[in-house]
């Protein structure tokens, strides 16, 4: 398998998807690319009909098989290894589970587009509208209702590491990077998304990379 990826940097949904495959236990070969530059550009002609995704990353391709979506890959996966490795055993829980990351890939668009991935800037005083703070607000109820019904077994949302927290560890950096005030609880989980040892390999690759966006670099005046 080979999994197409964005800048680490500054790519979530690339983080999702590596997550997802790391998670799987399955060999795979990782391709980086800068999406913001003019050899993506060439990469995309290159592949041609190949390549559905116009232009987004992350990519799966598996043989004859191409994903393009980060949770069709994390599904195809989980179909590939068995969902067990992916949502939670019980039903109620995966219920759960299911639906928050449903949320997660199809909701936020405040707060995707005020507070952009960004692993290695810490930025202070970062105004954040209504609309991002109701964001931030329903994630950490979430969050909070996930970790005292479910996760007992551990120091994730759903106990042990799974789908949810795959999808909800871009929204754990955007709350580091931008300084987001959190509840204890909440703080815990953070700290043990990102010292799980994926995420410290992600992190240490963006921060060793030379490419940015400088679109992404810009504070507010």
């Amino acid at each position: 398998m080979k999994l197409v990826i964005g800048n680490k940097n500054y790519s979530s949904w690339s983080l999702r998807g590596w997550l997802a495959a790391k998670q799987s236990g399955l060999s795979f070969e990782e391709l980086t690319v800068n999406i913001s530059g003019e050899d993506w550009e060439a990469q995309k002609k290159e592949w041609g009909d190949v390549q559905p995704s116009s232009g987004k990353v992350p990519i799966l391709w598996d043989g004859d098989a191409v994903i393009w979506d980060s949770l069709a890959i994390l599904e195809y996966l989980g179909d590939k290894v068995g969902r067990d490795r992916f949502w939670p055993k019980d039903d109620v829980a995966r219920g759960m589970a299911r639906a928050m990351v449903a949320e997660m890939h199809s909701s936020y668009l405040p707060l995707r587009r005020e507070m952009p991935m960004n692993v290695r800037r810490r930025i202070e005083g970062h105004r954040i509208s209504d609309d991002a703070t109701g964001n931030i607000v329903r994630i950490l109820s979430l969050w909070a209702e996930a970790r005292s019904r479910f996760g007992g077994g551990g120091p994730f949302l759903f106990g042990a590491f799974c789908a949810a927290d795959i999808f909800y560890a871009p929204v754990v950096s955007r709350f580091m990077t931008y300084g987001v005030g959190v509840p204890g609880f909440a703080q815990a989980y953070m700290q043990a998304v990102w010292e799980h040892d994926w995420m410290q390999q992600w992190i240490n690759a963006a921060e060793d990379e030379d490419w940015v966006i400088e679109s992404f670099e810009m504070e507010e005046a």
